[in-house]
């Protein structure tokens, strides 16, 4: 099987958190071959929404990190202007009822310690925000450092201005990492031969634990799969991304059962998305009527205008689960030169370049952004799989 070029460093994985390794990597000085099975974000990147949320955040690393990436998106859109459609739209969180709402402004009190910027939203406020909001709504928070861009370009312009440091191997899947005599990383192979190269990053999403597998670790990642409604273009009804407050508890949830609560957002183009499912059922992509149906309702139930709307497609995707709610980044100790940048579940959008960041400092010997400790990925795991 025929060698071919060498790297400083091999990314797995072309979705958006690949890209933002890839683009930092070459930044600062290195170069860099990016390996998937498919196309640029054909996996969970694409079946996402671009949001780059800190409101759905409990105060903790994982906000941290959220907090970076914001100040690196609004970088990247000033650096890529119009290519990722980036949009500071804002987010609100609303309650329906007064307990609700109590926990609600509970839980951005503690963020507001944390650096967030929420403001308490009463009742008969709401509708200055969103004037399509159902009347009887207890009142909500609003987020002003939420944004959302188009993920899908995203990766692709991230790709593209990293410049000719990064190389691009599309269609090709890894069936191997390879090692050395001491168990170092050395590289990968595909069906079209072996790249070489001092560290792998297994930026591979919901494929996540299969390739820490080739790479004798073990990383419980697993799939969470989601069903998003897209509506017939309207004119502007929903300004912001507007969710239900129990949205936050379904993210941080344990349950593998279907867990829906209303996120609905406008986009640019005209058409009104509609979210957000949760369940773990492996990478069954049938449709679920039920899922779907309690997505409607309880969009309707925010925005009462959307009762008479029609949705005219739906599509699904896979969240790339990991027990503990937070990603692994980072390097592993249990293989040198393996770095993991996976398990991001609904947030990788969101947290990719703070996530580049970490790992092009790590492989490049620069300063850490923050104190990655909480993301290390033999936190599950301690053993090496022979």
């Amino acid at each position: 099987m025929p060698t071919r070029h060498s790297a400083d460093l091999i990314v797995v994985g072309a979705g958006v958190v690949g890209a933002a390794c890839a683009f930092y990597a070459a930044r600062a000085g290195l170069s860099v071959t990016v390996v998937d099975r498919g196309p640029v974000a054909g996996g969970t990147t694409g079946a996402g929404e671009g949001n780059l949320l800190v409101s759905d955040k409990e105060a903790g690393p994982e906000l941290e990190l959220a907090l970076l990436s914001c100040r690196l998106w609004r970088e990247l859109a000033a650096a890529l202007p119009s290519a990722v459609e980036y949009e500071p739209k804002g987010g609100l969180v609303v309650a329906d009822g007064d307990k609700g709402l109590a926990a609600l402004r509970e839980f951005a009190d503690r963020q507001r310690a944390a650096g967030v910027t929420a403001d308490d939203v009463p009742a008969d406020r709401l509708a200055e925000l969103e004037p399509h909001l159902a009347p009887d709504l207890a009142g909500g928070v609003h987020y002003p450092e939420d944004a959302q861009v188009q993920p899908a370009l995203a990766a692709a312009h991230l790709l593209r201005a990293a410049g000719d440091r990064v190389r691009l191997r599309l269609g090709e899947e890894v069936t191997a990492v390879l090692t050395g005599p001491d168990g170092e990383v050395r590289g990968v192979r595909t069906p079209a031969g072996e790249l070489h190269a001092p560290y792998v990053v297994n930026a591979a999403g919901t494929w996540g634990g299969e390739v820490a597998r080739l790479a004798g670790v073990t990383l419980p990642v697993r799939p969470r799969r989601g069903f998003v409604l897209v509506t017939e273009p309207l004119p502007r009804v929903v300004r912001r991304k507007v969710y239900a407050a129990d949205y936050v508890a379904d993210v941080a949830s344990d349950s593998a059962a279907l867990q829906t609560s209303a996120v609905v957002e406008g986009t640019p183009a005209g058409p009104v998305l509609i979210g957000a499912s949760r369940e773990r059922v492996g990478f069954d992509r049938t449709l679920s009527v039920e899922a779907l149906g309690r997505l409607a309702a309880q969009a309707v139930r925010l925005f009462p205008v959307l009762g008479s709307v029609r949705a005219i497609r739906t599509y699904a995707g896979f969240r790339p689960y990991l027990p503990d709610h937070l990603p692994a980044i980072g390097a592993d100790p249990r293989r040198p030169g393996l770095l993991h940048a996976c398990g991001h579940e609904g947030a990788g959008i969101g947290l990719a370049p703070a996530t580049g960041r970490v790992i092009a400092a790590l492989v490049a010997g620069g300063e850490l952004p923050l104190d990655i400790g909480p993301f290390r990925p033999e936190r599950f795991e301690t053993t090496v799989c022979e």
